[in-house]
């Protein structure tokens, strides 16, 4: 069997459980991994080649992008327009239109394939909500996460100016609404008020209740465990009062990962192109042939 090579571009949080889900999947292989500094080798990626360019890679069939995400389309523009494959986990709700039609354009144009926003949520969770208003067409859904470490929050505050180092808790209020519990440490001679103001202002927080805290050590408080419950109130057919929930708790950053290595094996069963999860048959996310999979699963 031909195993799929795979890419990993940036080795910070997500990075580093990417490699345990291709070392755990049957079909894939590490083709490389792609660092600022190439020269920065932790010990357990000395048997795979370190560079800082996937050009310096070979035969590499997918990359996985494990980038902030305000870096996601940049990268992937560049790397579809080699043929090769890309997913993320970009995860700015109100930017992934955009960036699928962005993206869409480039793989069409070379025949490469992309799948965005490819992580819990959106991403799997994206896929039981679609799940749930299939089963009741007529309703409200609430997604209430946490609470848990957000990663693409803390990421997004970590590169204000004056943060020394950070972690943004996600606290579920109810019905949908967040709060969310920002701790950061302050780089020496920036003022805590200030650096405060441009975390609230920022696109990430500004439309939800938000905390600023002053800590002496982040680390202290580090814990990435993270969960969501979607609960969906409505009407199937005409008969109303339908009420499904969906509950689970999670190491964020490995389901992460393992929700891109999914829809990475996922990417060589569609035409060229850019698609979310829910555009994706979840069978081709799974390893195995189709009628086994059919007679263990359905």
């Amino acid at each position: 069997m031909k195993k799929i090579r795979a890419a990993i571009v940036g080795y910070g949080n997500i990075g580093k459980y990417v490699l345990e889900a291709i070392l755990a999947a049957p079909d894939f292989e590490v083709a490389g991994v792609i660092r600022r500094n190439p020269n920065d080798i932790p010990a357990e990626l000395r048997d795979y080649k370190v560079t800082d360019s996937i050009t310096k890679l070979e035969n590499v069939d997918v990359a996985v992008l494990a980038t902030p995400t305000r870096s996601v389309e940049s990268y992937a523009k560049e790397i579809l327009a080699l043929g090769i494959n890309t997913v993320d986990s970009f995860d700015i709700h109100g930017g992934i239109v955009e960036l699928r039609r962005s993206l869409d354009e480039v793989a069409k144009k070379h025949n490469s394939v992309a799948v965005i926003s490819a992580g819990w949520d959106p991403g799997s969770d994206s896929v039981v909500r679609t799940l749930l208003e299939a089963m009741v067409p007529k309703g409200i859904t609430y997604t209430n996460f946490g609470p848990g470490m957000s990663m693409g929050h803390t990421v997004a505050v970590k590169a204000i100016e004056g943060v020394k180092a950070a972690l943004s808790m996600t606290i579920p209020v109810g019905t949908g609404i967040h709060r969310r519990m920002v701790y950061i440490e302050v780089k020496d001679g920036y003022d805590f008020k200030n650096v405060a103001a441009a975390i609230k202002a920022d696109d990430y927080f500004a439309h939800d209740e938000t905390h600023v805290i002053q800590v002496e050590s982040v680390d202290d408080l580090l814990d990435m465990g993270h969960g969501v419950n979607l609960v969906r109130k409505g009407v199937s057919g005409q008969t109303q009062n339908q009420l499904i929930e969906f509950d689970m708790k999670i190491n964020n950053p490995a389901l992460t990962a393992q929700v891109l290595i999914a829809v990475a094996r996922a990417s060589f069963k569609q035409q060229p192109g850019a698609y979310t999860m829910i555009e994706l048959p979840v069978i081709d996310m799974l390893y195995g042939e189709k009628e086994d999979l059919i007679r263990r699963l359905v």
